[in-house]
Formats: C-alpha cells, sequence, structure tokens
C-alpha cells in the first residue's frame, strides 16, 4: 500500500510539472508535430531534434546532393537543435516524397555520424544493404479513414496476429494480404480484437519485432504506411478492436539505424553504462526520468492512436521494467517481498501510469494490457486509484510439459485459473506466440507430436493420440476460456492446431522462411481433422459472445473430482462440466468427435445440497467439456428457481 501511494504522488507531481512546464500532457505528447522533419506552409522546412551529447547537428540527403555540412541546426536549450530551410524561389518542393535523408552528428570526440531521426515515420532497407534508409513519406494522397472506431467490447476475445507470416507461401506476407484474406477468418472465428504484433520497425526480422529501431515507423517490410492504415480501418469496419503490441521496455543496439548513440553518447534515451543494457537480450533500456525521454515514449503512444487509429496496447516485457533485475532469475513464488521493494523501478512504473492516463484521457475506450507478473492493479483499485493498465497478460499452465494427461490434478488446475486477486482483469490464454516459437512446443504438437503428420486425414481410423489429443485441445482452451479471466487470447492458427512450430529465417536455418508461415488452408480441406478444432474454436467464441462468461464475474467452482476427473462451475448462467478422464469421454462429430450423446437429453436438478449447492443434478452421459445453460438459475445468488422444476436446457 505504501509503494502504490507513493507511486501515485509521483506519478501526480510528474503530471503537475508537465501541466506547468509544457502546457498540459495533450501539448506534451504531440512531440510528433515539431521533432523530425516537417513541411511548413510557406513550402519551406521545419527540423528539430534531441541530441544533448551533440557538438554539432546537421540534415543531408539526396535535395542537397549528400553535403554532410550545408544546413546546420541551431543549438537551443536542454539539448535541442532546429533547422529551418526556406522554400525554393520555383515553390518546388525542398524534401521530395520518397527521398532519402540523414541527420549528420559531429560528436564531442570529432567523430562524424550519419544518423537516422528518432522521429523518422518510414524507413526501408533497399536492395542488398544491411542499414535501412531514413526516407521521406509525405504522400500526394494520404488514406483518409472510412470507418469509425468500434465501441469497446464487454468481453475482450484477442487474436494475436503477425503480418509477416500470415501466408502459407514461403515469404514475407503483406498488409494487403493480411487485410484481404486473414481479417475475414478472424471475423468469422469469433474474435473481435487484433493484436498486431512487429508493427513498429525492426531491422532484424527474426527479433519477432522486439528488437524496435525505428519507433514512429510502420514496418516497411510488409508494405506502406498507408496500407496498415487500411488494415486497421477495415477491421474496424468488421467490428474489430486492433491494438498495438508495443515495445517500450528496450530498444535495439543498432546505432546507424536505431536510438543507441544517437549523439554519440550512450546516455541520449538510455541509461548510460551497465544499467542501460539488457544482459539477456542484448539490447538498450530507457532512461525513463528523463525528460525527453517521456516526451518521446507519450508522443509514441499518441502517434500510433492519432496517425494509425489503433484502439490500444498491449506493453511488452513490463516486467523487465519494473525492477531493476529485470525478473532474470526470479521465481516470483507469491511471495510479496519478491514484488515490493527497493527492486521497483518507480520510474518506469511512473511511465507506465502515465501512458494509460493518456491514451484513456484521450481514447475513453482504449485496452491496455501489460505482459507482467506483478498483480498491482488490484492494490490501485482498492485504494481507488488510477490503474496502470486495463489487463494483465495472465501465464498459461504448463501441465502438459509436466505430466501425463492421466495424471493431472484437477485441483492444480482450477487453482491456476483461478489464481487471480480481486479486481483484478487477466487475459488468458492457453498459448501464445511464446508456445509457438523453436524450442517450444504448440498445444497441438504437444499433445500428438509426429502423428499430426501422418494421421490427421479423415480417411484414416483415429489412433488413440490422435483422438485424445483433438479433445484435450478443445477442452484445454475452452477451461482457459471460460475459467481463466476476463479475456481470452490465441496466437494466430492456434485455434486449429497448427501442424509446426515458428522460426523465422535466421543463419541457424539457412534463411528459410519455411516455417515463418500459417498453413491457414489446412482448415478448408474437407479431408483433414484441422477443421474439426477450427469450428469448435469458431463456436466457442460465438457461444461467448452470446452469452459474455468473459465480462460475469469469477466463476463458482463446485466439483473437482480427482478420481472422476472431473472440474464443474457456473458462470455466466452456464453451467460447465469438463471431463478429462483418460477413457470415459465423447462429444459432438462436428468437432470430430464420436457422436456418442443425445443433445436432445434434459437435465433436471433436485434439491439435493452437493458441494455447497442447494441443488443438483447427475449426468449419466458428460462429453469431454459440456456445459448446460438454464434461463432459470441465479448463480449469482446460489438460489434456483423452484417453480420451474429447475429444468436446464442444453
Amino acid at each position: 500500500v505504501n509503494l502504490v501511494q507513493i507511486l501515485y504522488k509521483k506519478f501526480s507531481q510528474i503530471l503537475s510539472d508537465i501541466g506547468e512546464n509544457e502546457g498540459g500532457i495533450d501539448k506534451f505528447s504531440r512531440g510528433y508535430e515539431s521533432f523530425g522533419i516537417h513541411r511548413c506552409a510557406d513550402g519551406g522546412l521545419y527540423c528539430k531534434e534531441w541530441a544533448p551529447g551533440a557538438e554539432g547537428v546537421f540534415l543531408t540527403g539526396d535535395f542537397n546532393g549528400w553535403n554532410p555540412f550545408s544546413y546546420p541546426y541551431k543549438k537551443l536549450d536542454y539539448g535541442k537543435w532546429e533547422l529551418y530551410i526556406p522554400p525554393k524561389q520555383n515553390k518546388s518542393v525542398l524534401v521530395p516524397h520518397g527521398s532519402k535523408l540523414k541527420v549528420v552528428i559531429t560528436s564531442k570526440s570529432g567523430e562524424i555520424l550519419y544518423r537516422i531521426s528518432p522521429w523518422a515515420k518510414y524507413v526501408a532497407r533497399e536492395g542488398g544493404n544491411v542499414n535501412y534508409d531514413w526516407i521521406c513519406w509525405d504522400p500526394e494522397h494520404p488514406y483518409k479513414f472510412k470507418h469509425s472506431r468500434p465501441k469497446k467490447p464487454k468481453s475482450v476475445r484477442i487474436y494475436e496476429s503477425h503480418v509477416g507470416i500470415s501466408s502459407h507461401e514461403g515469404k514475407i506476407a503483406s498488409y494487403k494480404h493480411f487485410t484481404c484474406n486473414v481479417l475475414p477468418r478472424i471475423k468469422d472465428l469469433g474474435y473481435n480484437c487484433i493484436q498486431l504484433m512487429a508493427i513498429m520497425e525492426h531491422a532484424y526480422y527474426a527479433s519477432f519485432g522486439y528488437q524496435i529501431t525505428s519507433f514512429f515507423a510502420a514496418s516497411s517490410r510488409y508494405g506502406t504506411p498507408e496500407e496498415l492504415k487500411e488494415l486497421v480501418d477495415t477491421a474496424h469496419s468488421m467490428g474489430i478492436t486492433v491494438l498495438l503490441d508495443v515495445v517500450h521496455s528496450h530498444a535495439s543496439k543498432n546505432s546507424e539505424d536505431g536510438l543507441n548513440m544517437f549523439d554519440g553518447t550512450d546516455s541520449c534515451y538510455f541509461h548510460s553504462g551497465p544499467r542501460g543494457t539488457h544482459d539477456l537480450w542484448d539490447s538498450k533500456l530507457f532512461a525513463y526520468s528523463n525528460w525527453e525521454v517521456l516526451r518521446f515514449l507519450l508522443s509514441n503512444i499518441r502517434w500510433w492512436l492519432e496517425e494509425y487509429c489503433f484502439d490500444g496496447f498491449r506493453f511488452d516485457g513490463v516486467t523487465s521494467m519494473l525492477y531493476h533485475h529485470h525478473g532474470m532469475g526470479q521465481s516470483f513464488s507469491g511471495d510479496y517481498n519478491e514484488y515490493f521493494g527497493l527492486q521497483v523501478d518507480e520510474d518506469a512504473l511512473t511511465y507506465l501510469m502515465l501512458a494509460n492516463h493518456l491514451i484513456h484521457t484521450l481514447y475513453p475506450d482504449s485496452i491496455t494490457i501489460a505482459e507482467v507478473k506483478l498483480a498491482l492493479n488490484s492494490w490501485f483499485s482498492c485504494l481507488n486509484l488510477p490503474s496502470c493498465w486495463d489487463y494483465r497478460l495472465a501465464s498459461p499452465y504448463p501441465l502438459i510439459k509436466e505430466f501425463k494427461d492421466e495424471d493431472w490434478n484437477m485441483g492444480n488446475i482450477v487453482y491456476t485459473l483461478t489464481n487471480r486477486r480481486y479486481l483484478e482483469k487477466c487475459i488468458a490464454y492457453a498459448e501464445s506466440h511464446d508456445q509457438a516459437l523453436v524450442g517450444d512446443k504448440t498445444l497441438a504438437f504437444w499433445l500428438m507430436d509426429a502423428e499430426m503428420y501422418t494421421n490427421m486425414s479423415v480417411l484414416a481410423p483415429f489412433t488413440p493420440v490422435i483422438d485424445r489429443g483433438i479433445q484435450l485441445h478443445k477442452m484445454i482452451r475452452l477451461i482457459t476460456h471460460a475459467l481463466g479471466g476476463e479475456g481470452y487470447l490465441n496466437f494466430m492458427g492456434n485455434e486449429f492446431g497448427h501442424p509446426e512450430w515458428l522460426d523465422f529465417p535466421r543463419k541457424g536455418n539457412n534463411e528459410s522462411y519455411h516455417y515463418a508461415r500459417r498453413q491457414f488452408h489446412l482448415t478448408d480441406d474437407d479431408l483433414l481433422r484441422y477443421k474439426f478444432l477450427n469450428n469448435f474454436d469458431r463456436d466457442m467464441n460465438r457461444l461467448e459472445e452470446r452469452c459474455g462468461w468473459l465480462s460475469a464475474p469469477q466463476a463458482f467452482v463446485s466439483e473437482k473430482h480427482e478420481g472422476n476427473k472431473i472440474i464443474a462451475f457456473e458462470r455466466a448462467g452456464l453451467l460447465f462440466i469438463f471431463n478429462f478422464h483418460p477413457n470415459k469421454n465423447s462429444d459432438a462429430a462436428e468437432y470430430g468427435g464420436h457422436q456418442r450423446l443425445d443433445h436432445n437429453t434434459d437435465f433436471f436438478s433436485e434439491p439435493l445440497e452437493q458441494n455447497g449447492r442447494h441443488y443438483s443434478l447427475l449426468s449419466f452421459s458428460i462429453i469431454g467439456s459440456h456445459f448446460l445453460t438454464s434461463k432459470n438459475v441465479d448463480l449469482h445468488t446460489k438460489n434456483l428457481n423452484k417453480e420451474d422444476n429447475s429444468k436446464f436446457h442444453k
């Protein structure tokens, strides 16, 4: 409680200082309107940079024949530099759309450094070049959004996506491809939110987008900024919310096409010395207490909201941000001493509070998600203070890695899925992109392994491995969906049990794109069993849309039977019954089951107390994952309506 109060006081003080010195956070977060380069109304060019360690700053490029010193910046206070280039006499454009630029820095040690502006809106790598080029992006006909932002969904069902791997072909897919081919699939599957990964420009493709080099530039390897805007706009037309996977926890160590050593020192945007380096990720760490770093990061948040109309963010690597040890070597077993104390980076946490405040001030319906171990929001909520984020990304239960399914403990499954603090909203997932990466296995691969290559044809008889694997794949996802949180996330392709891991082209695999793709066509083949998993995922989401269990209060678990491997719980007017027994289950044919259940069966409750409930029912025909609904059951007050014989309708 003391830490939360200290943090809120610090947040309030910085917010007040921004108001006093910058005219408020609204003006402060518009840095992209003055920093970088901007065409003026008179046809001239205004340029501005922050380079406190520089001896001199210049602008060069195609427009001046790459003369490095013909356009020097004027030095201002606080390490800022500005340049105004008057218009040409013939009124032609000084720096045409598509032309290349560089900032030239002369360091105090006498070095001449060619840099990309930290505020560059578009960068690209041409031909066989190693480094990216800064390219002026000022199209004659910029994209104009046609559709309004969708309303914030009551239940958040997130489809975690990567544009580059969205094709089955061995190449980098485009924004256009994703818009035309993947968005309709996402809509059909019942997901109402997309989380786009690897959008902020990153020079190294195999970093999965987590080594950012240009924070204001949309990745050019997938297409143009206008095509990304079209993607977002098309998603909005479908009623789909679009989140950006934002990486403010660290940055690439690249200097020629990144932020590192921008002004010739290691302390411009980052901490100087060892504190400025993440030893595990081999990347640079922001100095969140620095005034201009705050301007840069908050302006970056606003840029993606305003320019590209994103509806919120998933903040990556928040655990690393919050602690001076960055989570390395920490178990986070639940002891409060592990979470609170001198190891907390108060500056980083204060920045996150400022970012969340800005986001919801600009767009109240925005969504923020933190990848973090610390359940800090519950403490802020208890004290009626503004939160740091809307949702915390929960961790999956690694039961399939540690035990055979016949040895799964029902109590442990329930505990893991419900172990979240009061007033803390979580996004649950059975597997995210982390589990799909090479070195790990997807859920389907853990369950079925090599038989996925040989026994997924409907023309072949069910093998015990495929049969059991398909049933468990559905059950694990449904119980996570229904019990694990207030939102749900799935990584693209995993809904149908994508048969291969994810591995980006790199030296270790001879720069192959074979595993950097998603084979959506497998679900379209009626002769393959992938369609059953896809159908189940679709209908699971559609049922949640109808019944709204994710936006309902947490579930009441009434049964955890180890002998029968049964879990039963109630949520949102639904009774969920899961049978994890290895040889006593069945389900519907359209989901790859055996049609052993009569779907016309009615179930009746009786006034027999069981597990603290006044009424109970007996079912002799329980499928692997089965839920019964009733319009006559008040699950929140734990009373049943006796007048209608407490009939449950499937």
